[in-house]
């Protein structure tokens, strides 16, 4: 789990913290004021409210930490001027002659010494080993060993130059006690000692008490009254009512549907036998 950003707190000291913490809820059995740990709060609860709080626990020990922030730094802070090299300063150098162009030379010399005598060495001998040889054959050969002597010569010089750099080198150094004993390791240490009880009996263990005393005092939920299976819960509209027209004593009835009484129009046939009706 990360912790929240404490804003004195640098991040190298956030572990620290955290250590603190773990092995004071490990621990918590063996402190009388910590045994309701794991009855009112478990001890993830309880870091989880610390590492919310941090930067609250971590101002009851703000004193203690910046002396020791102080005293790391200055202990990590890169060598100062020495009074050795204020009262001797090194002699500086006169532009345009520096170990720069010392180096390109001694590079250079061997190098371009060593290739010229090769060829002129080469060209020589080939041109003795005619038959008749030339007359410049001889001077060839004796350039080339000119130029080897002077080879020879760049080497030897490259070697003393790296020699006396490194003597110079050696001479400017400082003795590692010497770096140390500007601030000694120790008196950080202390510091950081001092920084941790204090975080931790002004901070963390105050902090603990109260959180459990807190949840002590605090009122106990009602536990919710239990509903039975087959009760089903009330929502808050009820189904429509709905009731068939007719609710007497015939609703059990079918209806009785009877066929449509047509009668006709009253007709009498004609009687063409009758007197009344015979043409006359």
């Amino acid at each position: 789990m990360h912790m929240n950003s404490a804003p004195h707190l640098l991040s190298e000291d956030r572990a620290d913290f955290e250590r603190i913490l773990d092995d004071v809820l490990r621990n918590a059995h063996e402190r009388p004021d910590l045994a309701k740990v794991g009855q009112r709060l478990t001890a993830e609860q309880l870091r989880t409210r610390a590492l919310n709080a941090t930067a609250r626990i971590a101002t009851a020990a703000a004193a203690e930490y910046e002396h020791y922030a102080t005293l790391r730094e200055e202990s990590r802070a890169p060598a100062a001027t020495t009074p050795d090299s204020v009262r001797d300063p090194a002699p500086e150098e006169p532009p345009g002659s520096g170990a720069g162009l010392t180096a390109v030379v001694s590079v250079l010399v061997p190098v371009l010494g060593g290739v010229a005598a090769v060829i002129f060495l080469l060209v020589g001998y080939l041109l003795k080993a005619l038959d008749p040889p030339p007359a410049f054959a001889s001077s060839l050969v004796a350039v080339g060993w000119f130029f080897a002597a002077i080879t020879a010569i760049g080497i030897l010089g490259a070697a003393v130059g790296l020699l006396v750099t490194a003597m110079r080198n050696s001479s400017t150094e400082l003795p590692a006690d010497e770096t140390a004993g500007r601030e000694p390791p120790d008196e950080v240490a202390r510091a950081r000692e001092a920084w941790r009880h204090a975080l931790l009996e002004r901070g963390i263990l105050p902090f603990l008490r109260k959180a459990l005393d807190d949840a002590g005092t605090a009122p106990a939920a009602t536990p919710a009254p239990t509903r039975s299976a087959t009760q089903l819960p009330k929502i808050g509209y009820s189904r429509p009512d709905f009731s068939s027209p007719d609710d007497g004593s015939d609703a059990g009835k079918r209806p009785n549907f009877s066929s449509p009484d047509f009668s006709g129009p009253d007709f009498t046939s004609p009687d063409f036998g009758g007197p009344e009706h015979r043409p006359e």
